[in-house]
């Protein structure tokens, strides 16, 4: 009796460490996790890391991961929409691929996503010296 009542317990604590350590920071820097309390985070918050040159959405799983990264020059829109709790953040390409959703973070989490992106995008844009390049039409020709 006590043999099994032991190792349930090293079990559920080989479970929970596990979960523990897939839910820590995945990456030095600005990392937002999603609450523990939304809906389909419970065991494994998804992160978003934002980087000076990139968007990085990560979901850890109980084996492997799941990430998906955008260049901060291809972010077209940021939308938070938010409601009592949480708030979703909604992170839009300017290629028309299908947008990074992000559900479960805090309202200033939300809202310093956003704000952040804009810094990035704003110092990108300021550090080249040139507007991204059009999507409509041929670039104009020198003649």
């Amino acid at each position: 009796m006590w043999w099994t009542l032991a190792g349930a317990a090293i079990a559920l604590a080989i479970v929970g460490l596990w979960v523990w350590l897939k839910g820590r920071p995945f990456a030095p820097g600005e990392v937002f996790r999603a609450s523990r309390l939304s809906g389909g985070n419970r065991l494994f918050p998804t992160q978003v890391l934002i980087t000076p040159s990139n968007v990085v959405q990560f979901t850890p799983r109980w084996i492997g991961r799941q990430e998906e990264s955008i260049h901060i020059a291809h972010i077209s829109s940021v939308k938070i929409d938010t409601r009592l709790l949480f708030s979703d953040v909604l992170i839009e390409t300017s290629g028309g691929a299908s947008p990074i959703r992000c559900h479960g973070h805090k309202k200033g989490d939300a809202v310093a996503m956003k704000l952040l992106i804009e810094r990035h995008q704003n110092a990108y844009y300021t550090s080249t010296g040139r507007p991204p390049a059009s999507s409509v039409g041929p670039e104009p020709r020198n003649r």
